[in-house]
């Protein structure tokens, strides 16, 4: 009897608090700081393995992270973890037991040191940041990957290590899927919420709000038609620029409202006062901080075709492309039998082929970053060329190259 009496309480009582408590449980781990409409990566990655595989190693994945000695390329060994800007001052890469610092030393002796908290950029330079109460600062020496050395960070100088420079989040716009601005305490208009980031370029930061969409085909396994989200393949070719413009049309437009809010399908000109972000582009200012879109357009390969962003790179594909790889995609326009191909290919022959991209896409000296510390024969900071054109001075290289070759 009393055993019955201890199972009717189980029933009665028991089972619906474990229920309550595992809804309280789940609607917590759920929560997006983005709001109810956010499944959270890790929702989409239950369906699409395929994509994990790849997308988790992307450069849009990791353009930020939490800071750590096994996912940063520079060394902290001695000798090869300082930058000497001038006679008296140093800033050294230092490690004390699991933790980073960039410590600046003037004659030596130690003035200011902060730690690595969160990386920025994974491909061709990494830059660093420290949160000193609700701000972010950006430290004064970036890795340059690309030239596999240590130097100042872009718009630093070498009169002094400057630790002081605040991040807003409108740099957060393009290096992460969101962040919280909070109200100042100190009149800084730069508060963030550490609480609210999340770190990456996320699955819903491309294909909008998912929390619909999972719900939907969780319930319903059997739907293969994706529902309650945007199919990127289904929007016109100037709402795709758009959603690649957001980060990647340049960071000199002046900016109304958070692109945080910018959604899959949406129009970027209502999220900026008057600037076009689909405009020719002056050719003579290289900046890395993204105008590769206003270069593109810019294109007569872009204005008289459909090509777009996505001919060339796909986000889901982290196999590292050679310009042979991206020539193919030129050769599939430019053909002999289409008579626009290449007038050199009657010099250079088969070879003409292999390599379009440093005769028309060029690798040019970035305006916006100037290497003034470290190694003093350091090269400049290269940056590709996204305005498809003819340059008469490396079609003049390849004279020269084809002459040599002979």
């Amino acid at each position: 009897m009393r055993k019955r009496k201890y199972t009717r309480f189980a029933i009665v009582f028991l089972i619906p608090l474990a229920f309550v408590i595992s809804q309280c449980f789940d609607k917590n781990k759920a929560a997006d700081p983005r709001g109810a409409a956010y499944a959270g990566s890790a929702s989409c990655l239950k369906c699409h393995k395929n994509v994990e595989q790849n997308y988790l190693h992307s450069a849009h994945y990791l353009t930020s992270r939490a800071a750590a000695s096994n996912t940063m390329h520079g060394s902290f060994v001695k000798d090869s973890n300082q930058v000497i800007l001038n006679d008296s001052l140093k800033i050294v890469m230092e490690k004390h037991g699991d933790s980073l610092y960039q410590a600046g030393y003037i004659h030596n002796k130690l003035n200011k040191k902060r730690p690595f908290d969160i990386t920025f950029g994974s491909n061709r330079g990494e830059t660093f940041l420290s949160w000193v109460g609700n701000e972010v600062h950006q430290l004064p020496v970036t890795y340059y990957i690309s030239l596999h050395q240590w130097a100042n960070s872009p718009g630093y100088s070498t009169d002094s290590a400057n630790f002081s420079r605040v991040l807003s989040a409108r740099c957060f716009e393009c290096h992460s899927s969101f962040i919280k601005s909070i109200s100042a305490e100190n009149g800084s208009p730069d508060q963030l919420d550490k609480s609210s980031l999340i770190l990456g370029i996320d699955c819903e930061r491309c294909h909008g709000p998912a929390a619909e969409h999972v719900d939907f085909q969780t319930k319903n396994p059997d739907v293969k038609e994706a529902k309650y989200i945007v199919k990127i393949s289904t929007l016109s070719r100037v709402r795709r620029m758009d959603l690649c413009s957001v980060c990647h049309a340049g960071n000199s437009n002046v900016m109304t409202k958070s692109t945080f809010d910018f959604k899959p399908g949406d129009t970027l000109a209502n999220f900026t006062s008057g600037e076009k972000f689909h405009r020719a582009q002056d050719v003579t200012k290289m900046d890395v901080h993204g105008n590769q879109v206003k270069l593109l357009t810019s294109s007569l390969c872009y204005m008289e075709s459909n090509i777009e962003c996505t001919t060339c790179h796909s986000l889901h594909d982290t196999k590292v492309k050679t310009v042979q790889t991206y020539s193919q995609y030129c050769t599939n326009c430019h053909s002999e039998a289409k008579h626009n191909f290449c007038k050199m290919a009657a010099q250079i022959g088969p070879a003409i082929t292999s390599n379009c991209i440093d005769c028309h896409m060029p690798l040019k000296a970035s305006n916006a970053i100037v290497i003034v510390g470290g190694k003093q024969t350091a090269p400049p900071f290269l940056a590709r060329m996204h305005r498809i054109a003819v340059y008469p001075e490396e079609t003049e290289k390849v004279r020269e190259w084809f002459k040599a070759a002979k």
